[in-house]
């Protein structure tokens, strides 16, 4: 696996028309490694990160949905590198996320939640006196380097917009360790933008959801020495996680069925489905109408195929 082969990833128009808006997708899930996404996105940048210190081992955290392990474990697999993942056992059952994970031959330490950061800290502990250089990538692959995977991402949008004469009022996106969401509006405030970034929560409740943003932003900004007030660009809402991570209803299998239809492109319950979901109530309950909006597409696509069979039948 070349990590060198970074690419652009397509931005399209979609069919969809809600409301009276032009919706458009960026399509990180073609990104080339692992089914792509935003986990694959922040994935290159740690793996450049883990060769410069020399690290020979890596161990991270996520639960069996989780595309952060899976792309984790299978850029590691590639490179022959050892990969342990911390996974809580309240969020254990199989996908085909797990099974990816597994076949790339990463070691998976079951433990309550209550326990990850003991388990974390024992694992990283053990791995030294054994002579290891171990690298602990956090869940989501959260901090600068992720939110900086982001920052990048957002220039993309800003050539797409330059080359084809179109602005895009509003971007919506999935928000779950906050990374994604801090990248983007590190970048808007960077390129002095006025857009309306809307991260839509498939789990965290505010403040915390909301908090964890505004610190990934600043600590980001911090790095780079720039000394800019960013909170007011933080749009985080928690009024779809529903009964909270993995949970999702009839409205959003019917919404992953009706993008599949009308564009072709799969979507899925747990994250980006929910969120596509989230985001036309949002435009709905704000009243937004007649702009251009982009949502991205943050993969998950292994996690649609866990769904297909609910949605062979029209609800």
């Amino acid at each position: 696996m070349n990590l060198n082969n970074y690419q652009h990833t397509p931005i399209q128009k979609l069919n969809e028309n809600f409301n009276n808006n032009s919706f458009y997708m960026k399509r990180d899930d073609l990104f080339p490694i692992s089914f792509g996404g935003n986990k694959a996105k922040k994935a290159i940048l740690f793996f450049e990160d883990i060769k410069e210190k020399g690290s020979d081992v890596v161990v991270t955290y996520g639960s069996s949905s989780s595309n952060h392990c899976r792309v984790i474990a299978n850029i590691a697999a590639s490179k022959n590198i050892p990969c342990y993942i911390i996974s809580p056992s309240e969020s254990s059952h199989t996908t085909v996320n797990s099974k990816m994970t597994e076949l790339f031959g990463a070691s998976i330490e079951m433990c309550p939640v209550s326990e990850v950061s003991k388990t974390i800290e024992e694992k990283i502990y053990t791995l030294k006196k054994e002579g290891r250089n171990p690298y602990f990538i956090q869940g989501g692959g959260h901090g600068n380097i992720g939110t900086q995977a982001y920052v990048n991402a957002y220039k993309e949008i800003l050539k797409y917009e330059n080359e084809n004469g179109v602005y895009f009022d509003y971007i919506f996106h999935t928000s779950g360790t906050g990374t994604t969401q801090a990248g983007l509006i590190c970048g808007q405030v960077l390129n002095g933008d006025e857009r309306k970034i809307v991260g839509v929560s498939n789990a965290r409740k505010n403040p915390q959801g909301n908090n964890v943003v505004i610190d990934s932003v600043n600590s980001y900004l911090k790095s780079i020495n720039k000394e800019v007030e960013a909170t007011k660009h933080v749009r985080f809402t928690d009024d779809y996680i529903l009964e909270g991570y993995g949970s999702y209803n009839d409205e959003i299998i019917q919404t992953i069925r009706d993008v599949l239809i009308k564009d072709g492109i799969p979507l899925d319950p747990i994250y980006t489905g929910k969120s596509y979901w989230g985001m036309k109530k949002y435009i709905k309950k704000n009243q937004i109408t007649h702009k251009k909006i982009l949502f991205i597409h943050t993969g998950g696509t292994p996690l649609f195929f866990d769904k297909l069979g609910e949605l062979e039948h029209e609800r």
